[in-house]
């Protein structure tokens, strides 16, 4: 009784990994590389895959984006700036076959293609199209990637550098030639500033000039400006238009007075016509 038992037992362990030897799942991200006897024979999943039981060997090849992060690399620039730069990649496989039969772990593979590519492609670039034009970067370390990984089946979708780490010394002279163009742009924009100033002056004396109205109308407001200042001493200033007749009859007294005689003094000022004879 016993030995039927155990013969019933045998059996069943038999037939369940029979099934499982035969019968295999794969998720909808997944691809199977089926080796018959260890040569290549076809391709399985998603879904259920049916194997010869102990002749078929199926290996699982995962078909997600994945991403992987690079360690931070100590190299320099074309300039001779030293730089430690990390990044990350995007990769995804693309033939599942290619990646199990010409490659024996692409996932590290891609991992050493990663830092050297990262290594040769920062040192043919400047440390200011690192800073400011990274893009330009990005795709040619792809570019670079993308060479070296196609021939095991591997895509490489994005490849982004994420930080930049700059010596302390290199940070100073920085921002010391960021303030030094600061400084320039702010003298250029005041001496534009003040051009355009005297440019509007010109051209409002030439007007004033035209119009003695718009000269008087201008001194008024002057005035009323000096008024309202809290002072208790207030320099009115004469305008010159009110002592241009005097001037102007100061000197045809002259001239009649020149014609006359030599010897009777000439009027040199406005006071000198009060002056008793």
């Amino acid at each position: 009784m016993l030995m039927d038992y155990l013969v019933w037992f045998a059996a069943g362990v038999f037939v369940l990994s029979l099934i499982s030897a035969t019968l295999k799942v794969f998720n909808n991200w997944e691809r199977a590389v089926i080796l018959r006897l260890g040569k290549f024979s076809r391709m399985g999943g998603p879904g259920i895959t049916f194997l010869l039981p102990y002749l078929e060997k199926a290996y699982r090849v995962d078909t997600r984006l994945l991403t992987m992060d690079v360690p931070r690399q100590e190299m320099m620039t074309r300039d001779n700036v030293p730089v430690t730069v990390d990044a990350i990649v995007l990769y995804r496989v693309i033939d599942p076959a290619s990646a199990v039969l010409n490659i024996r772990d692409y996932n590290q593979t891609t991992s050493l293609i990663a830092q050297t590519s990262l290594r040769s492609t920062i040192g043919q670039a400047e440390l200011d199209d690192l800073l400011s034009n990274r893009e330009h970067v990005n795709q040619a370390l792809q570019r670079v990637m993308d060479e070296h990984t196609e021939p095991f089946g591997v895509k490489v979708s994005a490849v982004e550098v994420r930080d930049v780490f700059l010596p302390e010394t290199m940070k100073r002279a920085m921002a010391a030639q960021a303030e030094a163009e600061r400084e320039k742009r702010a003298k250029v924009i005041g001496a534009e500033g003040e051009f355009l100033a005297a440019e509007r002056l010109t051209q409002a004396a030439a007007l004033m000039s035209r119009e003695p109205a718009a000269l008087q109308l201008r001194y008024l407001q002057s005035m009323r400006d000096i008024a309202s200042e809290k002072s208790t001493i207030v320099l009115l200033p004469v305008p010159i238009d009110l002592i241009s007749p005097v001037m102007d009859m100061v000197k045809r007294v002259n001239n009649e007075v020149g014609a006359e005689s030599k010897e009777v003094p000439l009027i040199t000022s406005p006071a000198e016509l009060l002056r008793p004879f």
